[in-house]
Formats: C-alpha cells, sequence, structure tokens
C-alpha cells in the first residue's frame, strides 16, 4: 500500500479493513498500537464488526502497557499520545498506567492523568505514589501558571478611557487603533496595516477585606471541578483583600484551608467517591462566615443531594437574607460544560441564590469585581 490517503483510511478503519493491501512498516506500527488500544472496543462486536482472527505462533508478543506507551512516544506526535493516554485511563480504564512504576516512570504529565491518578491514588502503595506526585505536580504547575494569570489580570483593577504607554494585549483599545491607523488602509488588499497601537490603561481599586469560601463537591463524577477549584483557591490565597477558604465534602466536611497554599499536597488528600450532603457542607460555611456582607460562598456541585433538600434551601436562603453572596457553579472546568439537577438548582435560585457554569477565570473576575472597588 503506497497511496498515503489509503493508508490513512486503513489506520482509521483499523484490521477490518486489512483488505485494503499491506502497511508500510511506519504505518503497520502505528496499526498495532491503535489496535492494542481500541480493539478492546466492546462496541466492535455489538456492531458486528469482524475483526482478522489471530491464531498462535511465533510472531511478535503480545505489547505490554510499557512497551504500547514507548511505541506511541516514538510514533505519534504529542497531542495525539495524550489523546490515547487519555482514552487509555478514562475510556478503558487501563489503571496500571498510573499505578506500575514501569509505566509512571515513562507517561508524560497531562491532565488526563492526573484526573487518573486522583482516582485511583486509593490503590497505590507509597513507593507508587511517590512516582504519581510527578504528574500531579507537573499538570498543577501547568494549571497555575495559566490560572494565575488570569486571577492577576482580574484584580489588578479597572481599564479606563485614557491611553497606556504598557502594550498589554488584555488593553488593546481596538476602536481607537482602527480609527488611527485608517489612512494605511489598502483596498487593493482589503487590508488595513497598524502602525501606531493604543491601549488602555488601568485604574487601582481600593480593596475590602473579603471571605471567599470554595465548598466543592469531591464525588467522583466532579474531579474536574476538585482539580480546578484547588489551584482556583492557591491563585487567590494571599491577594490583597481575600481570605479564601477551601472546603471539601461528601456525606463528609472536610476543610482543607490549611493546605490551600499546596495544592499538589491538598489534591493528593482529597478522597474522591462516596455519596453527597449539600446541606450539611452549606451550613459549615455559614459558620465561617464572619461579615455576611462581605462572603461570597462559591457551592461547586451537581446539585444531586443525597441529604436533605428542605435543610439545604433553608441554610441558603437564610445566608442570602443575611447579605452574603451565594453563587452555585455547576461545573468549575475549562470547558465549563454543566450538568446538575435543575430542580434543586431552581429552588436556590429562588431563595436568592445566582446558579450557573464559570471557569476558573471567569469566577476570579466575579470575585475581584465584588471585592474590589
Amino acid at each position: 500500500m503506497t497511496d498515503p490517503e489509503l493508508e490513512r483510511w486503513r489506520l482509521v478503519l483499523g484490521a477490518p479493513a486489512s483488505e485494503l493491501g499491506p502497511l508500510s512498516s511506519g504505518a503497520a506500527g502505528r496499526d498495532a498500537a491503535l489496535d492494542w488500544l481500541y480493539g478492546r472496543d466492546g462496541e466492535l462486536e455489538r456492531r458486528d464488526v469482524r475483526r482478522p482472527g489471530r491464531s498462535g505462533g511465533d510472531g511478535p508478543s503480545l505489547l505490554t502497557t510499557v512497551d504500547w506507551l514507548d511505541e506511541i512516544t516514538r510514533l505519534f506526535p504529542r497531542e495525539t499520545v495524550e489523546r490515547l493516554q487519555r482514552d487509555a485511563v478514562e475510556r478503558y480504564e487501563i489503571h496500571d498506567i498510573v499505578t506500575d512504576p514501569a509505566v509512571l516512570e515513562r507517561v508524560e504529565p497531562n491532565p488526563a492523568l492526573l484526573k487518573a491518578v486522583l482516582q485511583t491514588k486509593h490503590l497505590m502503595n507509597p513507593d507508587v505514589l511517590r512516582l504519581a506526585r510527578r504528574i500531579v505536580k507537573a499538570v498543577v504547575r501547568d494549571l497555575m501558571a495559566k490560572m494565575a494569570t488570569e486571577v492577576r489580570v482580574a484584580f489588578t483593577g479597572s481599564r479606563n478611557r485614557r491611553p497606556s504607554r504598557w502594550k498589554l494585549a488584555r488593553d488593546f483599545d481596538v476602536t481607537r487603533t482602527l480609527r488611527a491607523n485608517l489612512g494605511h488602509y489598502r483596498p487593493d488588499e482589503r487590508r488595513l496595516y497598524i502602525e501606531t497601537p493604543h491601549f488602555y490603561s488601568r485604574t487601582r481599586k481600593h480593596v475590602d477585606q473579603w471571605q471567599v469560601i470554595l465548598l466543592v463537591d469531591q464525588s467522583g463524577s466532579m474531579v474536574d471541578s476538585v482539580i480546578h477549584s484547588a489551584v482556583t483557591a492557591a491563585c487567590l490565597w494571599g491577594l490583597p483583600g481575600v481570605r479564601t477558604h477551601l472546603v471539601a465534602f461528601d456525606t463528609d466536611v472536610v476543610d482543607l484551608t490549611s493546605e490551600v497554599d499546596d495544592p499538589v499536597e491538598l489534591l493528593m488528600k482529597v478522597q474522591l467517591g462516596g455519596g453527597t450532603d449539600i446541606g450539611r457542607a452549606m451550613r459549615y460555611a455559614a459558620g465561617l462566615v464572619e461579615r455576611p456582607r462581605r462572603t461570597i460562598v462559591a457551592l461547586i456541585t451537581d446539585f444531586y443531594e443525597g441529604g436533605s433538600v428542605g435543610s439545604l434551601i433553608r441554610t441558603t436562603r437564610e445566608l442570602c437574607e443575611q447579605g452574603t453572596i451565594v453563587l452555585g457553579l455547576a461545573a468549575l472546568d475549562e470547558q465549563a460544560n454543566p450538568s446538575y439537577d435543575r430542580d434543586t438548582a431552581q429552588r436556590l435560585v429562588d431563595v436568592g441564590a445566582s446558579v450557573g457554569a464559570m471557569t476558573p477565570g471567569e469566577l476570579a473576575a466575579f470575585v475581584a469585581e465584588h471585592v474590589t472597588r
């Protein structure tokens, strides 16, 4: 098979399309690596996808997980490797990717592996946990670098109409720049050439002391929210005018505020799974409130209450009536894809809470808007 397009289709369709012809040596390696993972898909049999039979012989031995990781790293670009690793741990639950020391030494840290570590760390012995911590530390470092910038932007002040000599992309003044450079428009090319860009300046705001209480549902389905809440809390920690609390809950409540400055250690202590008692967590948060009109309670959950919904509604009403801002966040990951109990969420809205979905950057901006004047 020499036609590159035909070869690509052969790789997409997998072993059932082997009659299209033989693959080149490089493509054959990629095909074997893909088949090792996706060949175990139970949907193939349900859809009556017939794969060539295999028989014993003196052919190459079956790939181990370590061999497979080495192969995909050699054969595919980094983005594809991350996708394959994510499918391995999330779709096919190949947990030895994050529980086998020999495998952990080879994997390149990425968010999918961080989630897998948090979901399987209870299966790890101390030696494996030390290796897994490398993944947690690397991914958290990357998230911190990105999210800390978003938080700093939110707290640096509001833009005003005065020009600035500091040329920052986030302060780019599009309208003024277009007007000032209209003379450089070339009709034949239908392009406007920018000779002099213009930027806004920012004004610093007065900062009052506020409490921000993050209540995070640590049930298994909320792993993305747990990760990003931990990093968001770390980014808010130490900012002027903000005192941050981080509380994780299932049927129990665990105050993790003392660990907020070290999100790696914090995430290694989180226990995912179990039931959900949102009302109990809200009552705990109410006990932390010192100045109701200077407090934001951000409840991060899917709103599927395992405890008393009535108790949750009563506590929320009391917080709102005393002037506390209550946010119900249905998701707190970078995509902010909400999946939640809309009936319970609506009942919280009816007593004064606000419910929606925010990315970590949007939450930081919301906090900054209320904390700064």
